[in-house]
């Protein structure tokens, strides 16, 4: 594994640890990016990578991206990140979920952690058993907010895409609204599900075809090839998979006016956002439109630290705020003729005092 410091996605991070349990077998890196706000929150990844530079790449990526999120969703917290290297066959056992949580444990509440890609809430409710700097612990009463961030990113992430097409297109409601949605999980379902309810038309795909086929029978859109979603002609394109995507031969395919996505780090490099707005495509910053998740589980860690409540109702006022922050980084980029993803930046920088 190349020296962290010098990876071209380190950004004078505050902490890069690489956690190796021989009896467990778990092998992990926990990203501190900056705790100026507060404790660095985010979630824990635990994916198969081919090789250990590509874990690194996603830690100090995700973890900025986490520093950024929080300060514009307006939380008291740092970013962080987590990604456990998973073997091939994503095996996981509860020896190394034990031996993960005793690693944010002895890090003393510099980092709390939360579900990502291919972590549960059981997983979360393990990790409690060895620390309490967990966020999105399970729900005790149907009120209350915890568990599942997904649900909550998706409303984001749709309250986003009403915003880009009232600021782009001039239309307040969403009929006949052609979406192309990029995953179809937990965020982008809730998405596609929320966006067929206002008479979006929709087409989706996913790596998982027989689940995207499944959806659009549900909800009367279309389902393609999960290679071929980016060059469906559209209204807005939603990326809510992997990152990356928006490279110079992914932005040259895009057929719409407008992307808008919950996938973290959607720009492959710096010089991506630029091409975008050079483009004319309205661009909505990944850790702005996507932020419904971590207020949602960071309210209730919150409330919780403090022997607190959390309702759900207290979370979806702060959801309406997301597309108020789009709008201001939007008015912002028309004014100035900077690049929407540069503004975003730049607010969140001075937020985090950089």
């Amino acid at each position: 594994m190349p020296a962290f410091w010098e990876e071209p996605d380190f950004d004078d991070h505050e902490m890069v640890q690489v956690v190796h349990d021989r009896a467990s077998g778990l092998t992990a890196i926990i990203a501190l990016h900056s705790t100026h706000l507060g404790p660095g929150a985010g979630g824990t990844r635990f994916w198969h990578y081919a090789d250990g530079a590509g874990a690194l790449r996603d830690a100090l990526r995700l973890s900025r991206g986490m520093s950024y999120k929080n300060a514009m969703a307006g939380l008291p917290m740092g970013g962080g990140k987590a990604v456990i290297l998973a073997d091939e066959n994503l095996t996981k056992t509860p020896a190394m979920i034990a031996a993960f949580g005793d690693a944010i444990a002895a890090l003393n509440g510099r980092y709390v952690t939360a579900e990502d890609v291919g972590m549960s809430e059981a997983d979360m409710v393990a990790i409690h058993q060895r620390t309490r700097h967990v966020c999105g612990l399970p729900a005790t009463d149907p009120d209350l907010a915890g568990g599942d961030p997904g649900p909550f990113t998706s409303r984001g992430i749709f309250y986003g895409v009403k915003a880009a097409v009232r600021h782009k297109l001039g239309r307040d409601d969403l009929s006949g609204v052609h979406v192309a949605v990029q995953g179809t999980g937990s965020v982008g379902g809730g998405l596609a599900r929320l966006l067929a309810a206002e008479g979006a038309k929709l087409t989706l795909a996913d790596v998982n075809a027989e689940r995207a086929a499944a959806l659009a029978a549900e909800l009367g859109g279309t389902a393609v090839d999960a290679g071929s979603i980016m060059d469906v002609e559209c209204d807005v394109f939603s990326p809510n998979a992997l990152g990356a995507i928006l490279d110079d031969s992914g932005i040259a395919r895009i057929k719409a006016p407008i992307v808008a996505g919950g996938a973290n780090n959607q720009l492959s490099r710096p010089q991506h956002g630029p091409i975008l707005h050079e483009r004319g495509i309205l661009y909505a910053p990944d850790y702005v439109i996507n932020g419904g998740g971590i207020i949602a589980v960071t309210l209730e860690y919150l409330a919780r630290e403090q022997g607190q409540p959390c309702t759900r109702a207290e979370v979806m006022e702060r959801l309406e705020e997301i597309p108020l922050r789009l709008e201001a980084i939007w008015r912002e980029s028309d004014a100035s003729g900077q690049p929407a993803d540069k503004v975003a930046d730049a607010m969140a920088q001075r937020l985090i005092g950089r």
